[in-house]
């Protein structure tokens, strides 16, 4: 297996393509939607709303909190999570600037 070489990218460039990941996976979207409707933090019920096992959304829900996409907070027995709004404001502005990138040349 090959090495990514991630160092010889932009912090910007390396930035993206990690928050990338959290729209890799349709489970993560689906997550995420859950956590924007629900509009306050969630302790347990994204195994009845998106129909996947625990252990399947609390992989994904790991890879979104390492992401620093989504915060969790230990209430009792369980954790209940929520958007982190400022690593989503931060996502929002890198990606509009990104997707903002006008086709300077018709080339092909």
């Amino acid at each position: 297996m090959g090495v990514t070489k991630t160092e010889i990218f932009t912090d910007a460039q390396n930035e993206i393509a990690n928050l990338a990941k959290a729209f890799a996976h349709p489970a993560r979207v689906a997550i995420l939607h859950q956590l924007f409707k629900s509009e306050t933090c969630i302790c347990g019920d994204l195994v009845d709303e998106i129909g996947l096992a625990q252990a399947t959304i609390s992989q994904h829900l790991k890879e979104l909190k390492n992401l620093g996409l989504i915060k969790g907070n230990i209430e009792g027995t369980s954790v209940c999570y929520c958007i982190n709004q400022e690593k989503w404001f931060e996502m929002k502005q890198l990606l509009t600037a990104f997707f903002d990138q006008d086709i300077k040349s018709n080339c092909c």
